[in-house]
């Protein structure tokens, strides 16, 4: 099977920068911890809002990445446009999702045969799940994502979908986010973590938690 490889080792971070829809995109690689098996899977993940100081090193997605490398899968991390050393101006999630577009065609470039799974948080999960109906990821998990905050009409999520929202986020609503997918028809998980701020302040070790639970009865198993 052709399955070119990412320009990185196991343990270690690769760095590109990636031609996006107005410039350069800075993406990081990261393959899957060297001890674990290997899943044929590529998680591409989205920062939260680019004004607001996130970047693809906020601790959350970064968090999220070790996550899923300790759970055999490949993960990538770029900063949108505007970004670190990613060009252009924010667009207010539209250029966004063109830029998410652009990293997802680059993936499926080099990884064929791998399966396409989109994260994100806050901002990023508004993007990758303003994305999931023309990129047809297999999952996404969607943390702290903004209801009520950004227009989230029309999203198709796919079948495996994951949301987590911490029960005393200052910044998202968490009874929107509980009401907006309650007039949802599209099936989800919902992970409530009690005692949870948006930024998971002292509670990064309970994320990493509910996304291995969430997501490791996934592994192995097409959709």
């Amino acid at each position: 099977m052709h399955k070119p490889s990412f320009p990185v080792a196991p343990g270690e971070t690769a760095c590109i920068a990636l031609e996006g829809p107005v410039g350069p995109l800075e993406v990081l690689i990261d393959l899957p911890k060297a001890d674990v098996p290997v899943q044929p899977i590529v998680a591409i993940i989205c920062h939260p809002l680019s004004t607001e100081g996130g970047t693809l090193h906020n601790k959350v997605v970064t968090m999220t990445a070790t996550t899923l490398r300790e759970l055999g899968i490949a993960t990538v991390r770029f900063n949108f446009r505007s970004v670190g050393g990613s060009a252009g101006e924010f667009d207010h999630g539209v250029g966004e999702q063109e830029d998410l577009k652009a990293v997802t065609a680059w993936v499926r470039q080099q990884r064929p045969d791998d399966r396409l799974w989109l994260a994100g948080f806050s901002f990023g999960a508004f993007v990758s799940l303003k994305a999931a109906a023309e990129l047809q990821p297999e999952a996404l998990i969607s943390i702290a994502p903004p209801a009520g905050r950004w227009d989230f009409g029309g999203i198709t999520p796919p079948a495996r979908w994951l949301v987590i929202q911490g029960e005393q986020d200052e910044i998202v609503d968490p009874q929107a986010v509980y009401q907006w997918l309650d007039t949802l028809d599209a099936p989800h998980e919902l992970v409530r973590m009690p005692d949870t701020s948006h930024f998971f302040h002292r509670k990064l070790i309970d994320l990493r938690g509910a996304l291995t639970h969430g997501v490791k009865h996934w592994l192995g198993t097409a959709a």
